[in-house]
């Protein structure tokens, strides 16, 4: 009997393992298989392992999920960074693309405000009034000695000659607390910028791609403050005739616009990038729609960005001051003076009454073409995103025309002259907006959408 019983007892524990075996082979195969299919896919290419780098993970041979800085501890987060068709800028989820999106919208928004005071120290005449610059930056007058120091090297230069002389150390310390903070602003940026910028690379956070866009934007506002002094130093050398303003050159003026225009383009085109890696398309008639409105994107935005260059031109001539009239300028239409100076190309960037009447005409050609631009796209079958941006895009047109023409007919003072240069970026942001808006969705999310939209 006890023979028997022992008996049973083995088969039934050997039916138990036998069990056990099978269940564990299921397992890994089923693992293999899982395995084998995340390795083949497009998330684990050999072009997105290329993108992802150090990154994401140390070594494959360790299996799928070995991270490097305790990000991308799973291979389901892998596979939503990497889908068909769409290469995300950053790496970690959700939260990491909140947050470099939240660091590159603040980045560029500063630059927005670099601008603007850029603007209002050159309207308020503050510019020349630091004869000199150091990479490292200026530490501010602290004592009387100090003042007395910094104005009598302003007393040097032609503008406190020609134009300032006379002036008390009270007002030369409003003209110099203007171009200060104009100077640190900006030195400020690049600490701002930097230090996340570091941060960021270090989480792994930042795809080489996006790496390699954000130092490239770096190293122009590096290059910015060299371009400002530059700018500056051109002011402080005596002007070429006997009666004319010392003034900075509008070669160099316009360089240093367009250079902070082009640094806050490639800052918020990377911050929707980031945030909005895919356009807004919920059919394929809408995608087709986008890309009718694209074609005349594209023109009527390098007629914004002319007319915003053209401006530099304007201040940089003190052009604005010149005919404080509209629709004429003076009695005419066309002023008698406007070829008045050889070479022609002259004409176009350094006499006043030209200069002036050039930005009248594409200020116009601006307001013309972003109406333009609704029309032709009012009938379209387009995502409502788009249709509302087009309409808000020509609202700010009209207000920045309005703006313009109230700043001439007041002589450019210097509320209506800041907020005519802050309007000028706005319709740029709005433009911006418009044409990453309407770009091409990624195959992934095309392959996804159905013909027509459904009806809300």
């Amino acid at each position: 009997m006890f023979q028997g019983r022992l008996v049973s007892s083995l088969l039934r524990t050997r039916r138990i393992v036998n069990r056990a075996l099978d269940t564990h082979i299921q397992l890994r195969e089923l693992t293999n298989r899982q395995h084998s299919r995340y390795f083949s896919s497009s998330s684990f290419s050999s072009s997105s392992i290329a993108r992802t780098g150090f990154y994401g993970y140390r070594s494959l041979s360790k299996g799928p999920c070995v991270p490097s800085f305790r990000n991308m501890c799973t291979v389901a987060s892998l596979g939503m960074e990497s889908k068909e068709g769409l290469k995300l800028l950053v790496i970690g989820g959700s939260r990491a693309q909140k947050m470099v999106g939240i660091w590159l919208f603040g980045s560029a928004a500063w630059v927005f405000s670099m601008v603007v005071l850029g603007g209002i120290t050159r309207l308020t005449r503050s510019g020349l009034s630091m004869t000199d610059w150091k990479f490292t930056g200026n530490l501010p007058p602290l004592s009387d000695e100090e003042w007395l120091h910094e104005f009598e090297k302003y007393k040097q230069s032609p503008e406190y000659i020609r134009i300032n002389k006379g002036m008390n150390i009270e007002d030369f310390k409003f003209i110099y607390w203007m171009e200060y903070a104009h100077r640190m602003w900006g030195r400020a940026l690049g600490v701002m910028f930097a230090l996340p910028f570091s941060y960021f690379l270090r989480k792994g956070f930042i795809t080489l791609r996006l790496g390699t866009r954000l130092s490239a934007l770096f190293a122009l506002g590096a290059g910015q403050g060299l371009i400002g002094w530059w700018m500056v130093k051109s002011g402080l050398e005596e002007p070429a005739h006997e009666y004319a303003e010392p003034r900075v050159s509008p070669y160099r003026l316009a360089a240093h616009l367009t250079s902070a225009f082009v640094i806050y383009s490639g800052l918020f085109w990377t911050a929707l990038d980031v945030v909005m890696p895919e356009p807004p398309a919920e059919s394929i008639a809408w995608v087709r729609g986008a890309a009718k409105v694209k074609k005349f994107v594209l023109p009527v935005s390098f007629i914004v960005g002319i007319t915003a260059v053209s401006g530099a031109f304007v201040a940089g001539n003190d052009a604005g001051r010149a005919y404080n009239t509209f629709p004429k300028m003076g009695d005419t239409w066309i002023p008698d003076d406007i070829f008045s100076m050889k070479p022609l190309i002259r004409n176009f960037f350094e006499n006043t009454s030209t200069v002036q009447l050039d930005h009248r005409i594409l200020a116009t050609a601006t307001l013309i073409s972003i109406g333009t631009l609704w029309w032709s796209t009012r009938k379209l079958d387009i995502h409502p995103a788009i249709r509302s941006l087009i309409g808000s895009t020509v609202g700010m047109a009209a207000l920045q025309v309005t703006l313009g023409i109230s700043t001439l007919l007041s002589y450019v003072p210097v509320s209506l002259g800041s907020a005519h240069q802050a309007g000028a970026l706005t319709l740029l942001t709005l433009m911006i907006l418009l044409n990453h808006t309407v770009r091409k969705p990624s195959m992934s999310l095309l392959k996804s959408l159905p013909q027509v939209a459904k009806a809300t």
